[in-house]
This record gives C-alpha cells, structure tokens and sequence, in this order.
C-alpha cells in the first residue's frame, strides 16, 4: 500500500497507460480521481476500480474544467496529492494527413500542441496550487520517446512532447524555489502497446508479423506493455522517490542506449 491515503488524478484514464496507472495506484491504496473525454470508457474504469475510484470528465484543454475539478478534490477530500498528465493524441487519430515539417498544417500542429503541451501546462499549473494545502505532492509527466529525438513523420507530437519533457524541469524547480516538497518528474515511453497501435498491427495471421516488423529495433524485441509503465509511475507518486524532481525515466525496451544484435543461441 506505497500510496496508502493519497489522492491523485489522472488525464486520459480511460484506456491504455492512463488506465493501468489508475488501476495500479487504486491497488496501492490511493484514491483515483479517473478523467478523459472518452466518457464511455472512461465509467468502465472507474467501475471496474470500485469505490476506490471516480470517473469526471475531463478536456484538458479546458482552464476552467482544470479549476473546478481541483477546488471539488481539495472540497471533497481536503489535499490533491498526485497528478499524472498522461492525455494526449498523435494527431493521426482522425486522418492520417502529413504531419512532417513541410506539410503539416498550422491546424493540426496548434491541435496536437492544445491537448499535449496546453494541456500539461494547465495540470501543473492547477496541481501546484491544489498542492499548496499540503505544501507536498508529485507531478508527473508523461512524455515519449518522442519528445528526446526527432520524428520526421511526427513534427508536431514531437515537439510537443520535447516541450513537455523541458517544462517539467521547470516545475521541478519552481517548486523548489518556493519551498514546497511538491515534485515533478517526466516519463518517456515508447513502443508500449497501446490501442493507439492496434490499426497498424491489425488481426490474424498477421498480426505476429507486424508486431516483430515494428520493435525489430528495440533492443529487447518487443513491445512494452502498459503496466511497465505504470509501475515507474507508481515509484514516482510513491515517498520512495521524494529526492527525485525534474528527473526524466525512459521505458524504452533499450532503444535510446543504441543498437543490439540479434540475441544468439545458447550452446
């Protein structure tokens, strides 16, 4: 129980990384507030939790949507503990129009930028100030892998999550020089298996194919799986990291340390 009392909140809880780490923190004795857009299945998660759980929803575009539900948490249960901004798109979610750096439109790069950099802006902007109750607390960040390299096919998720990445640092330390325990961290992920993967890796007798096609260069030959994730994201909430701020993590499978060879046979 490493987060035994704690309340935290969670942006795009329902589904993918966002609903492991709401479940895993629910199972170390937090209260989870669950929050998306995606209302539907963003109840299933919240109900599947229990009554260590609440669905509200939740457009982090929304200043006011930010304020109000922090002032409810601090009404309801008097401190706002954790914040994980974990909402985001690619941009490729509706169409897959060009999003590289010649053909991308203003639109669809100030669309991606709204959800992935407005959006954890106002998350720890409103966190810091709900945290000021209990003078203490973690934020974290999730970026990608994406936001420590360049992706040409990707211009505007990856500088937004660059962006995301570089602004924790910033919280980090603002929050230090105001004297509040309250820290903040950045996660970086890639090749976690999400449902963001699912139209490319299709179904059937393919389907094993395309998944060895799309992790032939990460180091350990495989996709990550969302509980990974979550459980870095459990140590960051926990008071096991409290001497960890601005800090970033990568969950990566090996991919940023280089390249590996194909593992040989045991002789």
């Amino acid at each position: 129980m490493r987060l035994k009392n704690k309340v935290a909140l969670i942006t795009g809880a329902a589904r993918g990384i966002g609903e492991s780490i709401a479940k895993a923190y629910a199972a170390e004795g937090a209260f989870v507030y669950v929050t998306d857009i995606d209302l539907t299945n963003g109840l299933i998660v919240a109900q599947a939790i229990g009554s260590s759980a609440s669905f509200v929803f939740l457009d982090v575009r929304n200043e006011k949507a930010w304020s109000d539900i922090t002032d409810s948490i601090i009404e309801t249960h008097g401190r706002l503990d954790i914040v994980v901004n974990n909402a985001g798109i690619t941009g490729f979610e509706e169409s897959f129009e060009p999003h590289d750096p010649e053909h991308a439109t203003l639109e669809a790069w100030r669309s991606v930028h709204e959800t992935n950099l407005d959006g954890v802006f106002l998350g720890c902007k409103y966190a810091i100030r709900a945290m000021r109750v209990t003078g203490s607390g973690s934020i974290i960040n999730i970026s990608s892998r994406s936001g420590l390299v360049g992706i040409p096919a990707a211009a505007a998720y990856a500088s937004s999550k660059a962006a995301v990445r570089n602004h924790t640092k910033s919280v980090a330390l603002y929050c230090a020089e105001q004297g509040m325990k309250v820290r903040c961290n950045s996660i970086h992920p890639a090749a976690i298996l999400t449902p963001m993967w699912e139209p490319m890796l299709g179904s059937g007798p393919d389907r094993e194919a395309n998944m060895a096609m799309f992790v032939q260069d990460t180091p350990l030959r495989r996709f990550g799986m969302p509980e990974e994730v979550a459980a870095v994201a459990v140590m960051l909430a926990a008071d096991e990291s409290s001497y960890m701020t601005g800090s970033e993590i990568n969950i990566d499978g090996g991919i940023l340390a280089g390249s590996a060879g194909v593992p040989s046979e045991k002789t």
